[in-house]
C-alpha cells in the first residue's frame, strides 16, 4: 500500500479535493502509485467528499478501511443521508442520525467535516432548523458545513443560526441566489463546493474562474479556520483537473 504523504503546503489551512476519488485513465499521470483508487488519489489531494453516503449507508468497517488507506493528514467530508435531509426534511431524524454517525465513526480522527445539503424545496423553518442543528451538535462537535438551496435560508437574520451552532454555510457554484456564492457562517471551516458552470456537474472551470476562487478563499477564511475547496464537476472528469489546477494556483499564492 502506498502511504506517500501529501506534500506540506505553506497555507496549512487549505484543503483541496473532489467529490469522490474516481480517477479517469487520462488523468492517472497526475497521481502517484497506490494499491487502490483512493490510495492513488491521496498521493495528490488531502481531502475528499464522500457523496455516496447520501444515497446509501456504508458499514463502519468500510469507513475504517478507507481511513487505513490514506495518510495521517488526510481528511474526509461525509454527506448526510437524503433520508434525513430530503425525506424527513430535518425533522424527527434522531435515530437515523445516530445510525449514520455510528457508521461514519469508522473514519476516526480522519472524519474532518459533515456536509448537510438541503433540498431546493426546503424553505427555512426556524424551529425545525434550530432543533435539528442542536440535535446534531449534541452528537458531533467537529466541523459542519451546510448547503441550503432555498432562497429563504440566505436572509441576513439567518446568520444567528450559523453562529449559534457553529455551522459553515457552503459557498456554491453555480449560486442559486447571489448570497449563495459566499462562504460564511461560523466554526472551524469555510467550505466551497463548485459543481460546474454553466452546465452543472459537466462543465470545466477555466483559469480566470479558478483565480477568482483562490482570491475568494484567501479573503473569506479567518486565520483560525480551515478552507475546504471541493470540485463536484465529476461527470466528465473535470473535477480532477480543476482541483489540480487550483492546487497549483494556491501553491503559487
Amino acid at each position: 500500500m502506498s502511504r506517500r504523504s501529501v506534500p506540506h503546503r505553506s497555507a496549512a489551512r487549505l484543503r483541496i479535493g473532489c467529490a469522490g476519488w474516481s480517477i479517469a485513465s487520462a488523468h492517472r499521470h497526475l497521481f502517484g502509485a497506490g494499491d487502490s483508487m483512493l490510495a492513488r488519489y491521496a498521493t495528490r489531494f488531502d481531502t475528499v467528499e464522500i457523496n455516496s453516503s447520501f444515497y446509501r449507508p456504508h458499514r463502519h468497517a468500510t469507513y475504517a478501511r478507507w481511513t487505513d488507506t490514506v495518510p495521517d493528514d488526510f481528511r474526509f467530508s461525509v454527506k448526510l443521508p437524503r433520508t434525513i435531509t430530503h425525506e424527513l426534511r430535518l425533522q424527527r431524524a434522531g435515530p437515523l442520525l445516530d445510525a449514520f454517525l455510528a457508521q461514519a465513526g469508522g473514519l476516526g480522527g480522519k472524519l474532518g467535516c459533515l456536509l448537510v445539503q438541503l433540498p431546493p424545496s426546503l424553505a427555512f423553518d426556524a424551529r425545525a432548523a434550530a432543533t435539528f442543528f442542536a440535535m446534531l451538535r449534541r452528537r458531533w462537535d467537529g466541523a459542519v458545513a451546510c448547503e441550503p438551496r432555498h432562497p429563504s435560508w440566505f436572509a441576513p437574520e439567518r446568520d444567528a443560526l450559523w453562529a449559534r451552532h457553529r455551522i459553515a454555510r457552503v459557498a456554491a457554484d453555480p449560486a442559486r441566489v447571489p448570497e449563495a456564492a459566499a462562504a460564511t457562517g461560523e466554526g472551524a471551516v469555510r467550505y466551497w463546493r463548485w459543481h460546474g458552470a454553466p452546465r452543472i456537474y459537466y462543465s470545466a472551470y477555466g483559469e480566470p474562474a479558478l483565480r477568482e476562487l483562490a482570491a475568494a478563499v484567501a479573503h473569506a477564511t479567518p486565520g483560525d479556520a480551515e478552507a475546504w475547496v471541493v470540485f463536484d464537476n465529476t461527470a466528465h472528469g473535470h473535477a480532477t483537473t480543476d482541483a489540480a489546477s487550483f492546487q497549483a494556483l494556491a501553491d503559487r499564492r
